[in-house]
C-alpha cells in the first residue's frame, strides 16, 4: 500500500474534518507526504485551506468540483485550534448575538486576542480575517 492510499484511508477513518500536513508525517518523508496530499487534492478527496492545512471534500452539487464538507466559518476555528491559537467570535458577531445590533456580520472574522496571526486561511476566494482585541 503506497502513501497516498494510507493517507486516504486515515482521512476517511477519522471523524475530524480539518487536517494538518504534520498529522501525516508518520507515513513518510515531507516530500512524499506533500505529493500524496497533492494527489488526493487532484482526486477531490481533500481541499487545501492554506499552507499545510487541508479539509475533507465532497463534490459540489452545482459544479461538480470539490468543496469542503463544512463551511469556512466552521473549518477556520478548528484549523486554528489545531495550530494552537485560541479563537473567539469577532466583536461584530458578539454584538449581533447579544442583540445590541441587527446588522448581520459579513465574511469570516475571528478574534485572536492579542496574538498576531500571519497565516492565510481560505477557500475559493473567501479568506479569513483576524481581529485583535
Amino acid at each position: 500500500m503506497n502513501i497516498t492510499e494510507r493517507i486516504k484511508r486515515s482521512v476517511s477513518n477519522k471523524a475530524d474534518v480539518v487536517f494538518l500536513r504534520s498529522d501525516f508525517s508518520a507515513f513518510g518523508g515531507g516530500t512524499q507526504v506533500n505529493r500524496a496530499l497533492a494527489e488526493l487534492q487532484s482526486k477531490g478527496a481533500l481541499v487545501k485551506l492554506g499552507v499545510g492545512v487541508y479539509a475533507k471534500a465532497k463534490p459540489s452539487v452545482l459544479s461538480g468540483r470539490p468543496i469542503p464538507l463544512e463551511p469556512l466559518e466552521v473549518l477556520a476555528p478548528k484549523a486554528l485550534k489545531k495550530l494552537g491559537v485560541k479563537v473567539e467570535a469577532s466583536r461584530q458577531t458578539k454584538a449581533y448575538n447579544s442583540g445590541k445590533t441587527t446588522q448581520v456580520p459579513v465574511g469570516v472574522v475571528l478574534n485572536t486576542g492579542r496574538r498576531r496571526i500571519g497565516r492565510k486561511l481560505g477557500f475559493n476566494g473567501n479568506v479569513v480575517q483576524y481581529e485583535r482585541a
